[in-house]
């Protein structure tokens, strides 16, 4: 199976990080970041922002990149690059497309939470949230 390229949209705000629970595919009912494949002809930076809406109803500007990850499975291979994105305008997500919720989610309490395999040492890796103990 071919890899295929995904970005990721890394927002706090607050202390918080907005994050989506899948509503199906690979990782359906985890929770994750927002974001998903880059289409043909589509720059990264267009795929974080498109995601971001689809998913969370949310406009931003693509920010820096903050890291990357690989995820194998049965019928999948994914190369996911994050993003920091900076929120413009209202910041109340509202799941739309693939997710079957958006929210804010305080960053203590990330870890606790069904996450996608790797996402909670991604985000300690990268200093979204406290390191795992």
């Amino acid at each position: 199976m071919r890899p295929e390229v995904c970005v990721g949209a890394v927002a706090v705000r607050d202390d918080e990080l907005l994050m989506v629970r899948r509503g199906h595919g690979p990782g359906a009912g985890e929770w994750s970041l927002p974001g998903g494949r880059v289409e043909p002809g589509e720059t990264l930076a267009e795929a974080v922002v498109r995601e971001l809406v689809e998913e969370t109803g949310l406009d931003a500007v693509c920010g820096p990149f903050i890291g990357w990850v690989e995820r194998l499975g049965d019928d999948h291979h994914f190369v996911i690059m994050d993003f920091d994105v900076v929120l413009m305008g209202p910041t109340e997500p509202v799941a739309g497309s693939d997710a079957a919720e958006a929210a804010w989610v305080p960053v203590w309490e990330v870890p606790e939470l069904r996450l996608v395999e790797g996402l909670a040492e991604f985000l300690a890796e990268h200093g979204v949230i406290e390191t795992l103990t």
